[in-house]
């Protein structure tokens, strides 16, 4: 049975890498599909390779030249998306940066800014062109990708771990606010994939990121690092009706036993488990640090 059958769901980021992955797997479930990139040539060779899968009659695939961070392209996709396809049911929101690389004084800052439009202020752009047609319909999945740079400092990548930390707080955020729509909003941290982004900090050497991170990046590309399909697995399942009541969450592909969670919603929902919180001395068993 085909999980995504008869959905919508649009994929930003997904000319290559894990956006391109999960477009993929959509298509495979049943779903047409919405890619955008701001790459225009690679994305519509990736768009002939997915309508290729395709159930034709049943679904379709459109492509569009989009940068995230610009607000009237944004909007002007996501009208097109309704127009050529008739709804939208599922928001992926993948596209994304490392920005630059190096200690915050030494960076430069035009750069550093750029990769908070992208990763922080794209999805959140996304995320509203969306939601009108998402309330109208009372129902809606908006996945968002996050990782280790919203739960791990990560020194001489600053942009990309503050836009990443505040997109989480953005999802629990916005997941309160349209839970009475029937809309979940979840964040997914899929692994340590081999993608582009690992070959930037190979690129950039020791000397931007720092030797510690130069050689475990060393070491994933060695191993191969996380499975695609771990990762991409989740986002199929968050699209899906399976997860329907999951929501405000920031989901590890790899470590969380995610597909047992809907037998457990109710304690889910009742509890901040798999959230951004502030650790207390308390809860570390120190007794000298809180009142």
């Amino acid at each position: 049975m085909k999980m995504l059958r008869g959905k919508v769901a649009i994929v930003t980021g997904a000319s290559q890498g894990f956006g391109l992955a999960v477009a993929r797997q959509f298509v495979v479930e049943g779903a047409s599909v919405a890619i955008c990139a701001r790459d225009a040539i690679l994305l519509e060779e990736v768009c002939l390779e997915l309508a290729k899968a395709t159930t034709q009659g049943e679904q379709k695939v459109v492509s569009f030249a989009v940068d995230v961070s610009k607000k009237d392209e944004v909007e002007d996709f996501v009208q097109q998306v309704v127009q050529d396809l008739g709804r939208v049911d599922i928001l992926v929101n993948n596209a994304g940066v490392y920005g630059p690389m190096g200690e915050i004084e030494t960076i430069d800052w035009n750069e550093w800014v750029q990769a908070i439009e992208i990763n922080l202020f794209g999805s959140i752009l996304m995320s509203r062109a969306v939601l009108p047609y998402l309330k109208g319909q009372r129902s809606g999945k908006i996945i968002q990708l996050s990782g280790g740079g919203a739960t791990n400092p990560m020194p001489r990548l600053s942009a990309y771990a503050v836009s990443k930390a505040g997109i989480v707080r953005f999802v629990e955020t916005l997941a309160e606010e349209v839970r009475e729509f029937g809309i979940d909003v979840n964040a997914i941290a899929p692994g340590a994939l081999n993608t582009r982004l690992l070959e930037e900090v190979l690129q950039a050497g020791p000397e931007k990121v720092g030797e510690g991170f130069y050689q475990k990046s060393l070491q994933q590309k060695e191993s191969g690092g996380a499975s695609l399909e771990i990762g991409v697995g989740l986002a199929v399942f968050l699209g899906s009706s399976a997860s329907d009541g999951i929501t405000g969450k920031l989901i590890s592909g790899l470590w969380d036993n995610w597909s047992e969670w809907p037998q457990h919603l109710e304690e889910l929902q009742q509890s901040d488990v798999y959230a951004l919180r502030r650790i207390t001395g308390r809860d570390r068993g120190m007794q000298w640090g809180d009142k």
